[in-house]
């Protein structure tokens, strides 16, 4: 019998843990968005709606980053090689 009360006792721990991970989860999800809404504000993108944001972003997320440069600003992808910047 001790070895089932050794398992229930890791379970319980497994779940303590599992339940302190969610937690820690949501609080970096939260630091994240503060992060992402910092860098968005100004930048216009705060004027689109929740939906056209959302879509905006799922797109730029399938092309990554190289990809999305090169589509919205052609010349900043040979810029950014040379480590200029658009507005130098």
């Amino acid at each position: 019998m001790p070895s089932n009360r050794s398992a229930v006792a890791a379970l319980r721990k497994l779940e303590a843990d599992q339940a302190a991970l969610d937690q820690r989860k949501q609080q970096l999800e939260e630091q994240a968005a503060l992060e992402l809404g910092r860098v968005i504000l100004g930048t216009g993108l705060e004027t689109f709606s929740k939906k056209g944001l959302s879509r905006v972003a799922m797109e730029l997320g399938k092309l990554g980053e190289e990809g999305a440069l090169r589509k919205l600003v052609p010349s900043a992808s040979s810029s950014s090689r040379s480590g200029q910047t658009p507005s130098e």
